[in-house]
């Protein structure tokens, strides 16, 4: 038997692009090197702050 795995990447490619304007964004706002860095980790982490705070405010 033949199995067929099917995977949709399009998920990935809305986080990627989210993580490079949240960089480009957080990065260009930045006025100490330090700021750029603490910048760049705010990048990778903004899909859980986002959630966090809409459920805050939802009340969950």
């Amino acid at each position: 038997m033949k199995n067929e795995i099917r995977n949709n990447a399009s998920s990935g490619a809305v986080y990627g692009f989210g993580l490079i304007g949240a960089a480009i964004y957080f990065i260009s706002h930045a006025t100490t090197f330090w700021m750029g860095v603490v910048g760049l980790f705010k990048a990778i982490i903004w899909p859980a702050i986002l959630v966090y705070e809409a459920f805050k405010h939802l009340g969950v």
